[in-house]
């Protein structure tokens, strides 16, 4: 498998090589402040001219006299970015690296500011800057000034995030967020000599990896891209245990390793991770997973992946839902497919636009923004957990049958995929002769060719794909092609909201979806129970 790459690359962070010209004394580098916890902006220069970009959105004008309360893009993430001071450890990094004393000073005067304006629990202090995941992110580039700033202000403020951290109220048991806690509370507990925050950051910790990764290496936050992040605060835990003088307990690193299999099956052959829950489409991940022995693997944690062959962006690569209902970053998405074949992303979800409280973030996670069925009449249940019933494994053809009650029926699709010929056929039904309608969302570079007689041509260039539908094998018409409106859209990016072509079924008892990439005008008949599509012949309820 090709080598990969991650935001929180596990190298070593080193700034500027070499030492500049006029250093003032040599300093010695550090545990604490060498590593990868830096984020790639902003650089030391741009906090000393007084300007950061934090989260991908546009420079803000820090100044020097700093506004603790600035919030100019309306942005959760850029707050508790902001409130991680990170950027800060930018500086004392380069402290480090090139022993210029203007970047301790300055790093030192921006935090004693902060804690001094920012008291936990007082009046004007806003409330999400002593959340856990601020608090966790925080400790990091402190931990690194302490250690060149032996001042009682640092150490009292330090004591105050131990306390937090080791709260069991505010602890986020079985979550990327208990991880960084642990992190957190083992680096303070370790520059301090406390046992008993260190012993306890090591106990939780085991814990809370254990109900984050399963036995499989699956990641159980219902959004795949959150493993590469876990798996690299993984090595940092592991690292700092070592550091610390303590061993690293077993269960900890057997899991670390399995991710790496769920990393390299969620990713598709272009390289980037597929963006199912909250993952974004551009998630490149950047470790060495290794290539797995398997070419299609279910987890039971909810996830079916298959592709045609590794190390070759041209193969063909599908991803299917089930499981546990949704919880942490996972969407409403079970029963839904993805699909990309011939070099090209052809099924997609809607993705992920951000965590801001709007309309349209809390739209990204219904079932309308995935690629599912619908019962007509029935009220969607939220939360609702779906089942892998049955799956046929050939050569070069995989099949599955799924179902739920997530419409209070039973709610059943199949999926079949040919791996010979690209081929994507799914059977939806639901019990009681209730009626379904299901959804195909392509991506957005896909534009609509034609729509008529029950078939569905769109195309980029010479690349085209025909969706089929038949329903008890014979071909059924009406389907509706939204771009924009209420369904057609995705977010390939974060904070990016751009119109796409998304098919909208007709209602019916039963309903036959097959997607045929590379095509035009496929060959496609259905009698006696088996369709055949071009050279593939299948069922035609597919298992």
């Amino acid at each position: 498998m090709r080598r990969l790459a991650i935001p929180l690359a596990l190298t070593l962070v080193l700034g500027a090589a070499g030492s500049p010209a006029q250093a003032d004394t040599p300093v010695k580098r550090t545990a604490e402040c060498q590593g990868d916890w830096l984020p790639g902006t902003p650089t030391a220069a741009d906090v000393m001219q007084g300007e950061i970009s934090l989260v991908g959105l546009p420079a803000y004008k820090l100044g020097k006299k700093i506004d603790w309360n600035a919030s100019p893009y309306r942005n959760r993430s850029w707050e508790y970015v902001y409130h991680s001071l990170r950027w800060m450890g930018t500086l004392v990094v380069e402290y480090e690296n090139t022993g210029e004393k203007r970047y301790l000073d300055r790093a030192k005067e921006i935090t004693k500011d902060w804690v001094a304006r920012n008291k936990h629990g007082a009046r004007g202090t806003k409330s999400y800057v002593w959340t856990d995941h601020p608090v966790s992110l925080r400790t990091q580039p402190l931990v690194c000034l302490s250690r060149h700033v032996n001042e009682s202000w640092l150490k009292e403020s330090l004591t105050v995030h131990a306390r937090l951290l080791s709260d069991p109220r505010l602890y986020k048991k079985g979550h990327n967020h208990g991880i960084d806690q642990d992190i957190a509370l083992m680096a303070i507990g370790c520059r301090y000599h406390r046992k008993d925050w260190s012993d306890l950051a090591s106990r939780r910790l085991t814990g809370t990896v254990k109900l984050d990764v399963d036995s499989q290496g699956a990641l159980m936050e219902q959004a795949p891209r959150y493993a590469v992040y876990v798996y690299g605060r993984l090595q940092v835990a592991m690292t700092n245990m070592r550091a610390c003088g303590r061993k690293v307990p077993g269960e900890i690193g057997k899991r670390a390793e399995a991710l790496k299999d769920f990393i390299a099956h969620s990713t598709q052959p272009n390289g980037f991770m597929v963006p199912i829950g909250d993952g974004s489409a551009e998630t490149e991940p950047k470790m060495e997973t290794g290539t797995p022995k398997e070419k299609v693997r279910t987890y039971r944690a909810g996830y079916a992946y298959g592709r045609t062959d590794w190390d070759k962006r041209d193969s063909a690569y599908y991803s299917i839902r089930y499981g546990p209902g949704m919880k942490y970053h996972g969407h409403e998405d079970h029963l839904g497919v993805t699909y990309y074949a011939q070099g090209r992303d052809v099924l997609v979800d809607a993705g992920f636009h951000s965590y801001e409280k709007t309309s349209y973030r809390y739209w990204t996670l219904s079932p309308e923004a995935h690629n599912v069925p619908t019962v007509v009449g029935q009220r969607f249940r939220p939360r609702t957990a779906s089942k892998l019933v049955k799956t046929s494994y050939g050569k070069d053809r995989q099949s599955f049958r799924l179902s739920d009650q997530a419409y209070g029926v039973t709610r059943t699709r199949s999926v079949f995929v040919s791996h010979g010929e690209d081929v994507m056929a799914v059977h939806d039904t639901a019990s009681g002769g209730k009626k379904i309608r299901n959804l195909w969302r392509f991506d957005d570079e896909l534009k609509l060719i034609s729509n008529k007689g029950g078939r569905v041509v769109l195309g980029d260039g010479s690349f085209k794909v025909t969706l089929v539908q038949l329903s008890s094998c014979r071909p059924v018409g009406g389907q509706k092609v939204e771009r924009g409106g209420r369904l057609g859209w995705m977010s390939p990016t974060y904070l990016s909201k751009q119109r796409t072509n998304v098919v909208v079924s007709p209602a019916a008892k039963e309903l036959l979806t097959i997607v045929v990439p590379g095509t035009d005008d496929p060959k496609v008949s259905c009698a006696g129970g088996k369709v055949k599509v071009n050279g593939v012949t299948f069922p035609a309820k597919v298992l």
